[in-house]
This record gives structure tokens, C-alpha cells and sequence, in this order.
């Protein structure tokens, strides 16, 4: 059985999960609390010398990154297909899950570390900043999904990237242009898909 070293708030455990769902795959969890440092433990590191989460183990393949965790799942487990078969599409999957990866969650996640402070210590500079940050990358993926439903062909890897920050925005405080619309529509069509709406944790973060 797949086993997955998991950390319920952290977007690319959320990523992993998405993929598990949608493929319906039956796995062990494992939590990983992050806040006291089991991610650093000898035991774990053993498993991904970066001591980070998430990490998966299919018998006796260990792989960490959710990125690369997900394209092993798409390999080993090809139904249903969320990568497309033509390479140039698939260089662009790839494009979007670097640009959530490396830009649009971590500054999603600044805005919501500064949220968990006492509303007296919050940094209302950093907030406003980020969260304009934040709304000049919506404008960009507004643009990206003109005359389509998903950012790359059908629901793909691309839009798992995405999800686990895009569907808690009106949480972060960020606010979706009206003028939007193709934005407004993939958020609904995200919210509607049960992978992403029931298993990312993300109703634990809005009630907090």
C-alpha cells in the first residue's frame, strides 16, 4: 500500500492528496508535525535528506517533493490522466506547478502567516503588498485561461498546483476582480471537484 508523510495545512501535502483522490488511490497517512520538528528527525530524514514534507513511499520507492510525487503518481497510476500526452503541453503543466511552487504559494503563505499573529502585531504593509502581489499573479492566470476550462487542456496537474491556496483567497483577504471572470469560473469548477473541496483541510483553516 502507498504510505504519505503528510502535514494537513501545508499546500504541497494538500497537492499530494488532490492527486490521490482523483486517482482514487487508497493510501496509508502519516502525520508530520511540523511544529515540533518531526520533519528533522533522524528517522525522517532518512526519507528526504531536505527534511520537508510531503513524501511518498509506493513499496520500496521512496520519492519527496510533491511535484515529482505527483508525476510518479501520474506514471505509476495513469488513469485517470492529468498530464497531456504532447510535450509541448506538457512543458507548460510544468511551467504553471513552477510558478505555484515557487511564487504564488509562498506568498499566499506570508499573507497567512502574518493572518495567525494578534491583529496588533500584523505587518499591514507586508499584507497589502502581498496581497497586491498576489492579485497581479490572478490577473496573469485570468489571462492564461481564456477560452478554457483548466489552465492546460483538461483538469491536469497544472490546476492541482493551484488549488490549495486559490480556493481559500476570500480567507487571505485577497479579493477577485469582477472583471475576472475566467478566473471566477475555474474557481467554481474547483471548488466542485470533490479531491479538492473534501480532503485538503482547508475548512479547518477558514474557521480558524
Amino acid at each position: 500500500m502507498l504510505k504519505l508523510y503528510d502535514s494537513p495545512e501545508c499546500p504541497f501535502c494538500q497537492k499530494t492528496r488532490i492527486v490521490l483522490a482523483e486517482k482514487d488511490l487508497s493510501y496509508e497517512l502519516v502525520p508530520v508535525d511540523l511544529q515540533a520538528g518531526e520533519q528533522k528527525r533522524p528517522e525522517f530524514i532518512k526519507l528526504n535528506p531536505f527534511g520537508k514534507v510531503p513524501v511518498l513511499i509506493d513499496d520500496e520507492v521512496i520519492v519527496y517533493d510533491s511535484t515529482i510525487i505527483n508525476e510518479y503518481l501520474e506514471d505509476e497510476y495513469p488513469h485517470p490522466q492529468l498530464m497531456p500526452s504532447d510535450s509541448a503541453a506538457r512543458a507548460r503543466v510544468r511551467t504553471f506547478e513552477d510558478y505555484a511552487d515557487n511564487a504564488f504559494i509562498p506568498l499566499t503563505g506570508t499573507i497567512m502567516r502574518e493572518l495567525r499573529k494578534p491583529e496588533a502585531e500584523r505587518d499591514q504593509e507586508k499584507l497589502t503588498t502581498s496581497r497586491q502581489q498576489v492579485a497581479r499573479m490572478l490577473a496573469v492566470i485570468d489571462g492564461s485561461l481564456a477560452g478554457r476550462n483548466w489552465l492546460v487542456g483538461n483538469f491536469s496537474l497544472a490546476d492541482v498546483a493551484f488549488a490549495p491556496r486559490i480556493v481559500i483567497l476570500p480567507a487571505l483577504g485577497v479579493t477577485v476582480d469582477p472583471e475576472w471572470r475566467n478566473l471566477a469560473s475555474w474557481i467554481q469548477r474547483l471548488n466542485q471537484r470533490a479531491s479538492v473541496h473534501d480532503l485538503t483541510g482547508l475548512s479547518a483553516w477558514r474557521a480558524a
